[in-house]
């Protein structure tokens, strides 16, 4: 009987997320080694507007456990900084030790000092990070209508018409799109001053009749001048992620308006 996989901490669920700076708070807390971080790069941080953190990579074996930790911060200026945790239970005791790096390549340094195989032994849970085989789809897919699914999205559209803005060409792709998936790419909100500030995107992946893939990527955001809801299309993550930052740039000339 196989035992589900457990990772070494879970977040605890909250109907009213966290800010950026709590967040922030919660893993610097915790840390060993916070005081070994920038100065300069905390105090970017303190002034973040959006957060998200995925796992990125893990390993279990003979009892012992570590898994690294992605987080990210979207920044006042528009600019993106990420945080690796490194989370592992090799220390005295096999109470949870918690470390953050700048530096992905410091973290993996971080990474190849603790007492762990290279290799996960047979029987013991995989690595959660898998290559995707080249004949598989990308996505697991729900049949639906998605073809409306797909009108709808770009009809919502609100970016102008320009070269990341998908056209009339894709418009007509989509129309043999008989399934999808919507996965979140990034998004939380942030505060800025009084104003509840928000970013998330998403993917809309679709599966065509031919067995082609074709990404949507859906910016929806709140750095409007009244606060209200926006969404924006982009075909691509690229594009999408850019948007992101030009709409952060630019909100507190839009609030001063």
């Amino acid at each position: 009987m196989s035992v589900p996989y457990q990772t070494a901490y879970e977040p605890p669920e909250s109907p009213d997320p966290a800010s950026p700076e709590e967040h922030l708070e919660r893993l610097l807390s915790r840390a060993l080694n916070s005081f070994d971080l920038p100065d300069e790069a905390i105090r970017s941080l303190e002034r973040s507007l959006a957060y998200d953190s995925s796992l990125h990579s893990a390993h279990h074996s003979a009892g012992l456990h570590r898994e690294t930790y992605r987080h990210t911060w979207l920044l006042a200026d528009g600019q993106v900084l990420t945080l690796w945790e490194l989370a592992h239970n090799t220390g005295p005791g096999s109470a949870v030790q918690y470390e953050l790096y700048l530096d992905e390549e410091e973290a993996g340094v971080a990474t190849a000092r603790l007492p762990l195989p290279p290799d996960t032994p047979a029987g013991e849970a995989p690595v959660v990070l898998h290559p995707i085989p080249a004949n598989e789809p990308r996505h697991t897919y729900v049949p639906d209508d998605s073809a409306d699914h797909a009108r709808r999205l770009l009809r919502r559209a609100e970016n102008p018409a320009g070269a990341d803005h998908p056209d009339d060409d894709m418009a007509r792709l989509l129309r043999s799109a008989f399934a999808h998936q919507i996965t979140q790419a990034f998004g939380r909100t942030g505060l800025s001053g009084e104003t509840r500030l928000g970013f998330s995107l998403y993917e809309h992946a679709f599966l065509l009749f031919d067995g082609s893939e074709v990404s949507l990527w859906e910016v929806e955001h709140t750095a409007t001048a009244d606060g209200r809801h926006m969404c924006e299309v982009y075909t691509t993550e690229h594009a999408a992620r850019a948007a992101m930052a030009r709409r952060a740039r630019a909100y507190p000339a839009i609030r001063a308006r």
